[in-house]
């Protein structure tokens, strides 16, 4: 949301106050990043006059500024330092923090502050306050005597007051003069929760709002009036509502519309802020064009909720001019701290893997551990498994080469809705064929018919996917190229000749079941890692048990992969080559031996030991995070590590090494004693050889509360499992994207192209808002014409 006023420079000559009013000129203000903190923010009386109560109610809003740290600085500046404490928060609510600053100040007066020489009141506005020897507890107490103690007319509880009534609609002068009893009240909020009711389905299926024309005439006046006209059918108390709005107070505009989808959005963050509570969090950053070519940038929060399971949360998007890491760092921090998250509190980085972010001396993660040591970085997995994949086809000449037909083959086949349909009737009688000669299992689901699908670099899994297809349409997919070699045009009948002689080749259909079955093997990791409740412990054993099977299969697989080839090429009647003639084969320590293959069959088995060997070498190097310290030492927590031998030293040094700020000395002391009752108490314990996972070890200790008892080694779970494993959650943030910002939707606001995502991903939590609250929210976003309360 932006507020923008234009006003009149000649009524202002006259005052030119340069304290009360700096800016005489427009100004554009985007209520959704006002600054938090207070040490930096801007004071109220900075801003045009028509300005501020709008303010004023997103900051009252948005409640004081209250970050909880586990520990505050050190003000040295004294003889006895003393330090900023949390617990001062619940004895004064109006209390705010300032990070930057290291000095406290008032909310309220804050949010009617006028601009003043005296030393008094500008101590916890302006200069902040950071004698914290003076808060004591008694009358002597620095924040007592700024409240007034007994004096109910003091400058603070004034602003308090003033607060209160800049809050409460109903005591406004405009509202004093009209009468509005409690059945006209009643009317409104009925009215308004229609509407609530209506954006938030339109925002749950993310779907268009307005319409082209939406006069009374029209045959199509939209979705939200359409969607109203439909409930007034089923409603007459609604449908009298509706016919009695005042015409200055319909609350049906696009604005309004806007507006309560923000206040759904606000709540959702909300919601996902208290889940959080003072617990560490990874942020997992991405970034995409979107459909009008703006730059968006999306934030995704992981961390552990009260009950232990892991949460990968949509926390928003926000559009930077440029993807400079410096740009997208001040862009993070602002949306944190919009909503009291503290930087500090960031335990991991999940990126891509781009230069922008994953820059070892500028990048955005080395920016982000400049300002939190324990902020580890992570590429995201998902994106290290696809691109050892490519790069290992690359790295084989007859690989990628094969990948280059495939591509070439289904656009072939699938270029045009013709070929589409004589593809899909193929296939049909194909499976027809198979299931009559009882080559083919019937049951339900089974033997749909699809189309091929091209496999992209940039998208997990498709190079499976369209290894599949073709081999499941693979009769079709000649029958097409045929009826092209017949009825094409001269340069079409050249290109399906060209592409039917290799795709019936002994060469290509053995390459095609080869990389199936590589692939087949490592999909199951790439789709393991798209999970959002995966921890890095198990994402790092699922690697490795991927590198055991395509060894397993580099040793033992030969035979059945040469055996499944040959059936496949047979009920095809592709021709196989004779494999008797003799061949002197030089491997194995320079000893050479005779073996009975031809030189064709020997270059096959070359290639299949070279294609398995790539992918290996690839993900062995592209996966060398298991010879990270932090990794090794935090796999001493996994339940099926710890039941053989369960290492206390390991994990004393974890926390030493990577966490030694989330523990005091004496903490760390007691949980070597700690890890030595858990071993006897927990690890040797029935129940806990039925765990599997170290997320389930962290439901687990939850659900017996046992999480209470052992707090410092639950303390250390917690911090292993909110560092990142993939980047998905944003990249499915994308995919959302694409479908709310359409290209007939492609001038939404960036504001509104953020909200309706929030509404639409985080779709549970969207739901499950009180209807109520949403009214009341709604009603203090700004000064309305008319009551709710």
């Amino acid at each position: 949301m932006t507020l923008s006023t234009i006003s009149n420079n000649d009524d202002l000559q006259s005052e030119i106050p340069p304290k009360r009013f700096k800016n005489t000129e427009t100004e554009e203000v985007d209520l959704d990043s006002l600054e938090r903190d207070p040490g930096l923010r801007r004071q109220i009386w900075e801003y045009h006059p028509n300005q501020r109560d709008e303010i004023r109610r997103v900051y009252l809003n948005l409640k004081a500024y209250q970050p909880i740290f586990q520990e505050y600085p050190l003000n040295k500046n004294i003889k006895h330092p003393r330090r900023f404490q949390s617990t001062w928060y619940e004895q004064f609510p109006w209390l705010e923090y300032s990070p930057t600053k290291d000095k406290a100040y008032c909310f309220p007066c804050f949010i009617f502050n006028k601009p003043s020489g005296c030393l008094n009141q500008t101590t916890f506005t302006v200069d902040g306050f950071d004698k914290w020897k003076k808060v004591r507890n008694g009358k002597a107490c620095a924040f007592l005597g700024h409240m007034g103690k007994d004096n109910v007319s003091s400058p603070h509880r004034n602003a308090e007051k003033a607060c209160e009534d800049l809050m409460n609609q109903t005591q406004h002068i405009s509202r004093r003069f009209e009468n509005f009893n409690d059945e006209q009240v009643a009317t409104n909020r009925l009215r308004l929760k229609a509407h609530i009711h209506v954006v938030l389905l339109l925002a749950l299926q993310g779907i268009p709002f307005r319409g082209h024309d939406e006069k009374s005439s029209s045959s199509n006046r939209g979705n939200f009036l359409k969607f109203l006209d439909v409930l007034t059918m089923y409603n007459d108390e609604l449908s009298k509502a509706i016919a009695k709005a005042p015409k200055n107070a319909k609350y049906t505009s696009h604005d309004i519309q806007k507006q309560i989808l923000h206040v759904f959005s606000v709540r959702v963050k909300n919601t996902i802020r208290e889940e959080i509570g003072v617990a560490k969090y990874c942020i997992i950053v991405d970034e995409a064009r979107d459909e009008s070519k703006r730059e968006q940038m999306s934030i995704v929060l992981r961390f552990v909720d009260s009950n232990g399971f892991i949460q990968e949360r949509f926390f928003g998007f926000v559009h930077v001019s440029d993807t400079a890491a410096l740009t997208l760092k001040d862009a993070i921090y602002s949306a944190l701290a919009h909503y009291n998250l503290d930087v500090q509190n960031i335990r991991g980085q999940g990126y891509d893997g781009a230069s922008n972010m994953r820059g070892e001396f500028n990048g955005l993660q080395a920016l982000i551990i400049k300002d939190c040591k324990s902020a580890y970085y992570v590429h995201c997995f998902a994106h290290r498994l696809q691109l050892a994949f490519v790069v290992a086809a690359k790295n084989v000449t007859p690989i990628h080469q094969f990948f280059d037909r495939l591509t070439f083959i289904v656009n072939i086949v699938g270029s045009s809705c013709k070929r589409n349909d004589e593809l899909k009737n193929a296939h049909a009688d194909d499976i027809a064929y198979l299931i009559a000669i009882n080559e083919l299992e019937t049951g339900r689901g089974l033997n749909q018919i699809g189309t091929l699908q091209r496999a992209v670099d940039t998208r997990w899994s498709s190079h499976l996917r369209s290894l599949k297809g073709l081999i499941k349409m693979f009769s079709a997919s000649c029958t097409v190229l045929l009826k092209i070699m017949d009825d094409g045009l001269p340069s079409q009948r050249a290109d399906a000749t060209t592409v039917y002689n290799e795709m019936t080749s002994f060469d290509f259909v053995f390459i095609l079941h080869l990389m199936k079955e590589i692939m087949g093997i490592t999909d199951i990791l790439c789709q393991t890692l798209q999970s959002k409740s995966q921890d890095i412990i198990n994402a790092m054993e699922l690697v490795l048990s991927t590198k055991n099977l395509l060894q397993q299969m580099r040793d033992n697989k030969w035979d059945d992969l040469f055996v499944k080839v040959k059936s496949f090429c047979e009920l095809r009647n592709i021709d196989i080559h004779d494999f008797n003639a003799p061949y002197i084969n030089k491997r194995g320590r320079g000893r050479a031996h005779q073996d009975n293959f031809t030189i064709e069959h020997h270059y096959r088995i070359d290639l299949f030991y070279a294609s398995i060997d790539s992918q290996l070498q690839e993900i062995n190097g592209r996966f060398s995070d298991g010879a990270m310290e932090l990794l090794t030492f935090s796999n001493a927590l996994n339940p099926q590590n710890a039941t053989e031998s369960f290492r206390v030293v390991d994990i004393c040094k974890l926390v030493e090494k990577f966490y030694a700020q989330d523990f005091t000395r004496d903490e760390k002391e007691q949980l070597e004693m700690q890890l030595k009752h858990y071993e006897y108490n927990v690890v040797k314990g029935s129940d806990y050889k039925n765990l599997s996972t170290i997320s389930e070890l962290c439901q687990w200790l939850v659900k017996t509360n046992k999480s209470v008892t052992y707090n410092l080694i639950f303390r250390v779970i917690v911090l292993v499992l909110t560092l990142p494993v993939s980047t998905a959650t944003s990249e499915r943030s994308f995919s959302a994207m694409n479908i709310v910002k359409t290209r007939l939707r492609s001038k939404m606001e960036d504001a509104f192209l953020s909200d309706a995502l929030m509404v639409y991903i985080e779709r549970e939590i969207a739901r499950s808002v009180n209807i109520e609250a949403i009214i009341d929210d709604f009603e203090n976003l700004k000064e309305r014409r008319i009551p709710f309360s």
